[in-house]
């Protein structure tokens, strides 16, 4: 028998979890600002928008700009970023977000969209993508597009954000560097679903819809989304344990309007794409640089000293260096022929070997043609146990990539990497140098 006590105490315990929605912030590695992201997103936009083509429909831009903003209204910390929101002639289902605020919705997104609540689960699950600093973040970690972009910034004679931006050519095509991981996407599913509740509409549409696309579209031009967009496990579930977080049910979601109906009504009554420009033609394969020189000059770090070739540049950010010959980039900004060196921080690593591990995985996320060639094979830097790793790639001077990945510990909490990057066939004409850098390192 229940006494007056103990229902007290349930509905007060009921109470409690009822509203206990999960508290998602920007967490992991990430070395850009709030403001430096909206000045990334911005830049990356104008390069972006060189290449995709925009609806103009003024009834269909202003119908989802006004939705958008809505849901930004009932997001947290929305206030940090400017928002934009316009609207891709594209007929793939896809959109995406950039840091600081830009967010794209392709008109096929909104054609397979069966009404307005499944809409404004993509724009929320762009919309949380920004809030929680995904892209930046993504960026932070050097899982970037191509050869291992890393911080050239300097050799392209750009900022820490405007080297980003010069991937903007890249993104109508290959949005590398929105490539989440499963648990990004997954927090993006449980705020776009807050942000859904809040705002009155029915917050399983999101992760129906998607749910839909995945199981309709198999094997089709949706499989560009979900590289963009991969799957988290449980989805539906984990979405639906939120809901139960975070109120009582709403006695009457908002599910469609009439403007989104005439908004995709329109839109299917346009004509069909004009080409892109360009369409998914790759970056010109530029011609190797000069070999490098024997003379050797120092270079001065936060966290190491050195020597490089003289005809070689570096370029810093924070800890991170990239070491690379005049033309050891294509135009858009991918290394071919150099040194990447930065700090990796890992998660519960326990010795050299688990840490590196993780490394070569975060590497493998951003670089999906990416495979481990060798593994393991022991070494020194500066005196202390290294190990190092082959990885081969695609190079963005053609052909393959040979990546020679080398780590040490710094602390325990801390790994130091080299990557040396050259075309697998050039690999001989460089092993030397990349040997007498090596040899030259000292850790501070």
């Amino acid at each position: 028998m229940k006494t007056r006590a103990t229902l007290v105490a349930i509905i007060v315990l009921s109470m409690t979890v009822l509203g206990q929605r999960t508290k998602l912030n920007p967490s992991g590695l990430n070395t850009f600002s709030p403001a430096e992201d909206v000045k990334m997103g911005q830049e990356v936009a104008q390069e972006a928008e060189k290449e995709l083509n925009l609806v103009t429909n003024r009834d269909v831009t202003g119908y989802v700009s006004r939705l958008g903003q809505k849901l930004v209204e009932k997001s947290p910390n929305s206030n940090k970023f400017p928002f934009t929101f316009k609207v891709v002639d594209e007929k793939e289902i896809n959109a995406f977000a950039l840091p600081g605020g830009p967010v794209y919705v392709n008109r096929g997104a909104i054609e397979a969209a069966d009404n307005e609540a499944q809409i404004a689960g993509v724009i929320g699950h762009e919309i949380s993508h920004v809030i929680l600093r995904h892209g930046s973040s993504q960026v932070s970690k050097g899982q970037l597009v191509g050869g291992l972009t890393g911080a050239l910034g300097g050799l392209l004679g750009n900022s820490k954000v405007g080297q980003v931006a010069s991937m903007g050519g890249v993104l109508g095509a290959n949005l590398a560097l929105l490539r989440y991981s499963r648990d990004a996407e997954s927090q993006a599913d449980l705020m776009g679903t807050q942000i859904l509740y809040d705002a009155g509409y029915a917050p399983r549409a999101m992760a129906e819809f998607f749910d839909k696309l995945a199981q309709e579209h198999k094997g089709s031009s949706m499989e560009q989304f979900f590289s963009n967009h991969p799957i988290p496990d449980n989805r539906i579930a984990k979405v639906n344990t939120e809901i139960q977080k975070l109120g009582p049910a709403l006695p009457n979601p908002k599910v469609d309007s009439p403007e989104f109906q005439n908004a995709k009504k329109t839109l299917l009554a346009m004509p069909a794409p004009k080409p892109k420009p360009k369409p998914g033609e790759k970056a010109a394969v530029p011609a190797a640089p000069a070999l490098p020189s024997t003379r050797m000059t120092s270079f001065q770090g936060t966290t190491l000293q050195l020597q490089h070739p003289d005809n070689w540049k570096a370029a810093v950010s924070g800890k991170s260096v990239a070491l690379a010959p005049a033309g050891g980039a294509n135009e858009r900004g991918d290394l071919g022929y150099g040194m990447i060196i930065d700090v990796f921080t890992p998660q519960n690593a326990r010795n050299l070997d688990e840490a590196t591990t993780q490394f070569v995985d975060s590497l493998r996320k951003g670089n999906p043609n990416m495979k481990v060639a060798r593994s393991r094979v022991q070494t020194r830097v500066d005196g202390r146990t290294a190990q190092l790793t082959e990885l081969t790639n695609d190079s963005p001077f053609g052909g393959a990539e040979t990546d020679v990945v080398v780590t040490v510990l710094r602390s325990t909490n801390e790994l130091q990497y080299f990557v040396q990057v050259v075309p697998s066939k050039d690999m001989p004409r460089y092993q030397q140098t990349f040997q007498n850098i090596m040899s030259s390192v000292r850790l501070k």
